[in-house]
């Protein structure tokens, strides 16, 4: 409590949760396998541990948590709240994402992002750009109560928000409180987002007994309690187990396929033995979206370009009517062929290419000209020959193969 003096830690009903027990083990053996992981973004400037009872439960129940503080881009101090604080966290969550891969024990098919307040907002644009994502929790995440901030990132596209998602929200602001703090009253009950979402399975709590701060073990253990709002500490307490559990059924269910938890997240409270008075649900289920180019591309930068025409093959199975434009994949071979490092990777763009429209002579012709970069000239002439076997009046390629067969 000395780390958080203005959370009012002083207080003795505060200070008596530092005589409960806990089920925590020192020096606890690891378990053997690999793990799903759920990285974290904290609360507007707040600390990376603020929600560790919650991270120790996960942990217990065998997922690897790993979070960082938030912080701003030029300082440390953030800025109000805008796109750019945004951006900026969402670019710290990515650093996190790559961090995950020094660890062996993570299993890298199965990560899922948790935020709680500015967090939240910072891990929804973080799915739109990250496809490697698999789940979201947000917990009071900012994206419910300020939307135009997600909309201003350029990142912002709901097609790409496609993933499981879950939202706990705070209980009604009462009309005293949005008045003496000029709250909008429609933060009660507008969700933009839930509202505008096409692909995803989403789920929509209101747990009843929490206002905002309890969302974090920090508020809920140490923070003074607002008189004209928050409900006793039991009952604080109570519902910040049933998020905890909630929670956990989620991403049992999203990231371990846990039959019961997949029934517990689309059964009602009360068929979950879980009176109504204290949390309410609502869920929408995912459209189907029509399979893209920019999917496609996306699932080809996944593996570094490299065997595309089978992954080509594992699409059209799922997606018959798939098949890009030859002129996008000449397009998208050019621009790699010409970007430092990523010549192998263009190579490998036009030979997809060729493989699905074989008799397309300016495909032939990008491939040998990547082929003639690579100092393969072999393979530059064989395609320059075949570029003019489809189209006789290539003349770049015969005055490519004039220079090579001279």
């Amino acid at each position: 409590m000395d780390w958080f003096p203005d959370l009012g830690g002083d207080t003795p009903q505060n200070k008596a949760h530092l005589t409960e027990k806990v089920n925590a083990l020192s020096n606890a053996d690891f378990s053997e396998g690999k793990f799903p992981v759920v990285v974290y973004a904290p609360s507007y400037q707040a600390s990376s541990i603020e929600n560790f009872a919650l991270f120790e439960y996960l942990a217990s129940n065998g997922f690897v948590v790993i979070s960082s503080p938030s912080r701003g881009t030029d300082t440390r101090w953030l800025e109000g709240g805008t796109t750019k604080d945004m951006e900026t966290q969402s670019r710290d969550v990515e650093f996190l994402l790559k961090e995950i891969h020094k660890y062996e024990y993570i299993d890298f098919d199965r990560i899922a992002l948790m935020g709680f307040s500015f967090g939240g907002i910072s891990n929804a644009i973080t799915v739109m750009k990250n496809r490697k994502i698999s789940a979201l929790v947000s917990l009071d995440g900012t994206e419910r109560y300020n939307y135009p901030v997600l909309e201003k990132s350029p990142y912002f596209d709901l097609d790409r928000f496609n993933i499981p998602y879950v939202h706990f929200a705070q209980k009604d602001i009462p009309e005293e409180v949005l008045t003496s703090d000029k709250i909008p009253a429609e933060l009660n009950y507008k969700f933009q987002l839930y509202d505008s979402l096409k692909y995803s399975n989403a789920y929509s709590y209101k747990l009843h007994d929490l206002t905002h701060s309890h969302f974090g073990s920090i508020g809920v253990l140490f923070a003074y309690r607002d008189k004209r709002q928050d409900k006793s500490d039991d009952k604080i307490m109570a519902s910040y187990k049933l998020l905890s559990q909630h929670t956990l059924q989620f991403l049992n269910a999203t990231l371990k396929n846990e039959e019961k938890a997949r029934e517990f997240i689309e059964n009602s409270p009360d068929k979950n033995g879980i009176s109504e008075t204290l949390i309410l649900k609502k869920m929408k289920k995912s459209g189907t979206k029509e399979f893209d180019y920019n999917d496609f591309k996306d699932l080809a930068l996944n593996q570094g370009y490299r065997d595309l025409i089978p992954l080509y093959k594992t699409i059209v199975a799922k997606n018959p009517t798939f098949k890009p434009e030859a002129w996008m994949l000449n397009k998208l071979g050019v621009r790699l062929s010409f970007n430092a490092g990523k010549l192998e990777q263009g190579i490998n763009v036009f030979l997809l290419g060729v493989h699905i429209y074989p008799e397309w002579a300016n495909l032939y012709d990008s491939l040998a000209l990547a082929y003639l970069y690579n100092q393969d000239h072999k393979n530059a002439i064989t395609n320059f020959k075949k570029s003019l076997e489809l189209d006789p009046e290539n003349q770049h390629a015969i005055d490519r193969l004039k220079e090579l067969q001279k």
